[in-house]
């Protein structure tokens, strides 16, 4: 889809109040801006040419209120690993593998929700240049930026992110809401400071991958814990490993076998880093194995510090430049 139709599908969701966290008075382009959507954009900082940019949500949103926008790449691969080694500073390390789009790290702190920051892939808003980001319309397509957590980490160090999979029938259940396959990232997020409070939300919900590609996820926590929640055959399966790491590539793991896993080139690379080090991986390590294990089309790689609350980014592919962020922890 090229940018202009882009654009204008998004500001036409926008307009007609099927996306969105806020009401369609404030979502109408000229309508004036509310103090706190005013606040949120004016904390956007450029950090890189990628382009990859900062900003803090100021405010409330429902993230039940109206559905988003579909998530539709046909490139999607993702690598994922929680490195939990050394209890007192266990990292979960990410590659976001995918088109070539703008990207936004987002804090957010809502009332009753646990703070975060997590990343975001605007092009699903509608934003898919460095100028979308200084135009009153791309600028205002941000404030949905919430919705759609592609990856990202609470202030109780949980982190969150997922990666496409073949083939995923998701569980059914009268009366659970129905939320998008990205949208339920931030559930867990806003809601769970442990794996086993993330599996209890995400079985609230009913996922839905119309339009999007059939995912899988991982979930960590600061107390050691991961998991890998995979949909077969319209029930969720959770693998845990009580060893000192876990790893997701673009597989089902669930009734995978040792074989299986080793035929696959990254998850293999992985396993053996994270094997010799016990599990151990201070954030420039994690970053190397990320470096180590990225694609031609890797667009960022980012290591969350689960009880530091550091994040360390790069995005393009650039290892060796690198930003630091820091996410305020509450554990």
């Amino acid at each position: 889809m090229n940018r202009t139709v882009r654009i204008a599908a998004a500001v036409a969701l926008l307009t007609s109040g099927l996306v969105g966290c806020r009401s369609e008075e404030t979502a109408a382009p000229g309508a004036a801006l509310s103090a706190d959507e005013s606040r949120t954009l004016a904390s956007l900082r450029e950090v890189d040419d990628h382009p990859l940019w900062t900003m803090t949500f100021h405010g409330d949103y429902d993230p039940l209120d109206v559905d988003g926008p579909a998530v539709t790449p046909t490139t999607f691969g993702c690598s994922l690993f929680a490195a939990r080694g050394n209890p007192a500073d266990p990292v979960f390390g990410r590659n976001f593998d995918f088109d070539h789009q703008p990207a936004l790290l987002l804090f957010t702190d809502a009332p009753d929700s646990h703070a975060s920051v997590s990343m975001v892939d605007v092009s699903y808003l509608g934003v898919t240049s460095a100028e979308d980001f200084t135009t009153e319309e791309g600028r205002r397509l941000l404030l949905d930026a919430p919705l759609l957590p592609f990856d990202g980490m609470n202030d109780k160090g949980l982190v969150v992110g997922m990666a496409t999979v073949p083939e995923a029938v998701p569980t059914t259940a009268p009366g659970r809401p129905v939320v998008g396959s990205v949208r339920i990232q931030r559930m867990m997020l806003d809601r769970a400071a442990t794996v086993d409070e993330a599996i209890k939300v995400f079985n609230e919900y009913t996922v839905d991958f119309t339009g999007s590609p059939p995912l899988h996820y991982m979930v960590a926590d600061a107390h050691g814990s991961s998991a890998i929640l995979e949909f077969v055959d319209g029930e969720l399966q959770v693998t845990r490993d009580s060893g000192p790491w876990q790893a997701m590539v673009n597989y089902r793991w669930y009734g995978s076998t040792p074989e299986q896993r080793q035929a696959d080139s990254r998850y293999r690379a992985a396993s053996e880093t994270l094997t010799a080090a016990g599990g151990r991986l201070d954030t420039k390590a994690a970053m190397d194995l990320l470096a180590d294990v990225r694609q031609g089309h890797t667009q960022w790689s980012i290591v969350y510090g689960q009880r530091t609350g550091k994040v360390t980014l790069t995005t393009g592919q650039r290892y060796g430049t690198v930003h630091e962020f820091t996410l305020p922890m509450e554990l």
